[in-house]
């Protein structure tokens, strides 16, 4: 009987991550020649200082935040701690700083200090990584996977270096798969897995090299027989035994939350149904509130097609009201059908134009009087004592339904907020606007 080799080790993404810069793959933008990174993991040389820029490293899961910083740390001879905001506090900080300047003082050791999800610590945590950093005890690496402009204090914004890790692209998952299964520190070469099954591996794993393993290993696993010798063939039962789903990648309080409802609504805007309905799917599948998506789609229907198709307006709040009423995943198909009709719909912003330039008015001061003719006379005495309502001219009394009359004076009454666009229905609204305003306004000729 062959022990199982998967009993008593470490996860297979841990034995193999990279040792140097030079085995990391799919972040080839950070790590040209000359690069800061590679700087960075330059070791001491006579009468050359070592470079003692700290960074920040931005970046989705899985993309080698940590193993970045571990590869700098072993080829530049750093000593490095690794924290983690997660786990670790002010305490623990600090200690580490403390210990970094003795051991620079002392010793003349460098200390890379690593700082996991970073964006996880307040303002005021991140503020005792300050003195570390200005003095040189220490090299900071900070990783977090959410907007650093958002989430990490301007001073220490301004005191690092920000480098954006990009999600792997297949070709890069597939060559790490296919080095796991070859490295004596992965599969030792006792698996057969077929480009086919790495392909998959790949579009499960979205980009995320330490997925990717994970589902390699568990996959292995499944097919392992300690009874035999192998090589054992990974198949894709294995794998979908594995993960049976693809990894949705969002946060649904950082950026790929914004990112993705912004995908979407500029995706119906575009009229692209299909580019819509993916990002839609991406949000159901990933488990976003429905209701969210559908209030967004409420306003766009709102602000993007308005008069061009009013009826959008009416199918977008009875998805909404259909969700509340029945849930998901039943839900999912109402959001569909208005996602698919309002990506379609013709598109007119002119009630979302006019709306804002008066606003704009209105808050600069721009406020005419109400022309007297059109003030409440709802009152005894009104018309007397104020004038209210003196020189009305009843619209119905007109064989048009339409006068002559002043509605604006002052400062805006020359002023013209609705400009309509000839799409789709207000294309009739068009050609009548400019009529009604011919017959409104004919006193000012």
């Amino acid at each position: 009987m062959t022990e199982s080799m998967f009993e008593g080790l470490a996860p297979l993404a841990s034995r193999m991550r990279p040792r140097s810069l030079e085995e990391v793959v799919g972040q080839e933008a950070l790590l040209k020649a000359g690069s800061p990174l590679q700087k960075l993991a330059e070791p001491p040389r006579d009468g050359l200082a070592p470079s003692t820029t700290s960074v920040i490293l931005w970046g989705p899961p899985g993309t080698g935040k940590t193993t970045l910083a571990k590869a700098v740390a072993n080829s530049s001879n750093r000593r490095f701690i690794e924290l983690s905001a997660v786990t670790s506090g002010v305490k623990e900080v600090r200690e580490a700083i403390e210990k970094a300047r003795n051991d620079r003082e002392s010793f003349g050791v460098s200390t890379i200090l690593f700082l996991d999800e970073i964006h996880r610590f307040s303002k005021a945590q991140q503020d005792v990584l300050l003195p570390g950093v200005e003095s040189g005890w220490i090299v900071l690496i900070a990783a977090t996977t959410e907007n650093p402009s958002f989430s990490v204090i301007s001073p220490l914004l301004s005191r690092s270096l920000l480098l954006t890790l990009q999600s792997l692209p297949d070709e890069a998952v597939i060559a790490l798969i296919a080095r796991a299964v070859e490295d004596p520190r992965g599969l030792k070469g006792r698996f057969i897995v077929s480009p086919e099954i790495s392909e998959r591996i790949a579009l499960l794993a979205a980009g995320d090299a330490r997925r990717a393993l994970t589902i390699l290993e568990a996959a292995a696993s499944a097919v392992e027989n300690p009874e035999l010798d192998g090589p054992f063939v990974v198949t894709h039962e294995a794998v979908e035994s594995a993960m049976d789903r693809a990894l949705v990648r969002y946060d649904h309080d950082g950026d790929q939350h914004y990112d993705v409802i912004s995908a979407f609504i500029k995706s119906v805007r575009g009229s692209d149904a299909d580019a819509a309905i993916h990002y839609l799917a991406r949000m159901i599948e990933a488990g976003e509130d429905p209701r969210f998506i559908a209030r967004r789609l409420i306003i766009l229907a709102a602000e993007d097609i308005g008069l061009a198709d009013p009826a959008a307006l009416t199918l977008a709040a009875s998805a909404a009201e259909a969700v509340a009423k029945i849930g998901m995943p039943e839900g999912r198909i109402p959001l569909a059908e208005a996602t698919i009709y309002l990506a379609l719909a013709p598109k007119s912003n002119s009630a979302y134009l006019a709306i804002n330039s008066a606003l704009d008015d209105v808050r600069a001061g721009l406020s005419g009087p109400v022309p007297k003719a059109l003030k409440s006379s709802n009152y005894a005495g009104a018309q007397k004592t104020t004038g209210a309502g003196i020189g009305y001219v009843y619209p119905h009394d007109d064989r048009r339904a339409v006068v002559e009359q002043q509605y604006l004076e002052g400062k805006i009454g020359q002023r013209s907020y609705y400009q309509p666009k000839d799409k789709g229905a207000e294309g009739e609204l068009a050609e009548r606007w400019p009529k009604l305003r011919a017959i409104i306004r004919a006193f000012k000729k």
